[in-house]
């Protein structure tokens, strides 16, 4: 019985089970955050450039786009 580790069993079982889940709930709102900040930036940014840019700017960038997907824009 020297060398063999024992399992925790009753509250000692229980703690540990409570720390890993509540580790694991916070790493995936930490990531989900991330995400919502990256979105939130990216639109922000997308908007914010837009309105900026004359709109033969736009036309040009959207005509280039549709010709390097191949999608027939004439």
């Amino acid at each position: 019985m020297h060398g063999m580790k024992v399992a925790p069993s009753g509250v000692t079982a229980r703690r540990d089970t409570m720390t890993t889940s509540t580790s694991l709930s916070a790493a995936k709102s930490g990531s989900a955050l991330m995400a919502i900040l990256f979105v939130t930036v990216l639109g922000a940014s997308s908007v914010f450039l837009t309105g900026l840019a004359q709109s033969q700017t736009l036309h040009d960038a959207a005509h280039d786009v549709r010709h390097t997907t191949g999608f027939p824009c004439h």
